[in-house]
């Protein structure tokens, strides 16, 4: 079985307040666009996990792949699994490529072994391996709250527009990014700005303090602008940036260099 786990953009986020379980209350529309990893899942004599495309240092832990294998295996019994994943999303790019492929994996999974769970436990499976992870179940755009993991499907915005995606290969720590942001719980929702001034009224809150230990992110964002952008903003706790065109720009030399992806994307 073949799967094509997606990369996520976020359209907006707000940092609401801090939570006693150490999390953070967040706002955002996490939307679904056409950049995959890819995962390959076979049944096997034993469990095996393999990945190629972006590698990085073994740190002594499970991949969040073999994470998902482990609660499957907590509520179900199915044979060994030998699992490939293909990485091209950037690992640590606010892109939300592990979480994917967790994500996947528990779809593929209950598929490919008939194990029956329902959209909603896989969810449930998903918001415990991490909190992006319960959107990939169904993907699309999705209103998050919580600390991501509750999750309200949005109609499309009717947003049809060329997508640029870059990534400047910076690792963002994404608990490092979290303390040097100052809650704040005041303003309009973000769908209530959408509704009154459009896309261009939302505001990623980790940008402030991102742009400021990394400049070069900022820039990056400036550059799309000066492109054309019809809107640009970081994802996530980033470092990835994207930008909305109504057509497909012409990109200067340092846009280029971080171009990881672009192409016709409807939100």
């Amino acid at each position: 079985m073949i799967l094509f786990p997606p990369a996520k953009v976020n359209l907006g986020l707000r940092i609401l307040a801090k939570r006693p379980d150490a999390f953070h209350e967040i706002e955002s529309i996490m939307a679904e666009i056409p950049f995959c990893d890819i995962l390959e899942l076979n049944e096997a004599e034993q469990d095996a996990f393999v990945q190629t495309g972006i590698t990085f240092p073994p740190d002594g832990q499970l991949n969040l792949c073999e994470k998902a294998v482990a609660i499957l295996r907590k509520h179900a019994s199915f044979p060994p699994v030998q699992i490939h994943l293909r990485k091209q999303i950037p690992v640590g790019a606010g892109l939300g490529g592990g979480s994917a492929d967790a994500s996947y994996t528990l779809v593929g999974l209950n598929d490919l072994f008939n194990l029956g769970f329902s959209i909603q436990q896989l969810i449930d499976f998903a918001a415990q391996l991490g909190s992006d992870c319960a959107f990939f179940i169904e993907g699309g755009l999705q209103l998050a709250t919580g600390r991501g993991e509750q999750l309200t499907k949005l109609q499309p915005l009717s947003l049809k527009k060329w997508l640029v995606l870059c990534n400047p290969g910076i690792h963002v720590s994404t608990a490092a990014a979290y303390a040097k942001v100052v809650p704040k719980q005041d303003g309009p929702s973000i769908l209530e700005s959408i509704q009154k001034n459009g896309i261009r009224a939302l505001v990623n809150d980790f940008e402030l303090s991102v742009f400021e230990q990394f400049p070069e992110i900022s820039k990056l964002k400036s550059n799309l602008i000066e492109a054309g952008a019809y809107y640009a903003a970081m994802s996530g706790s980033g470092s990835s940036v994207f930008a909305l065109f109504d057509e497909q720009p012409i990109l200067p030399d340092s846009v280029i260099r971080c171009l990881i992806h672009q192409g016709e994307c409807i939100f």
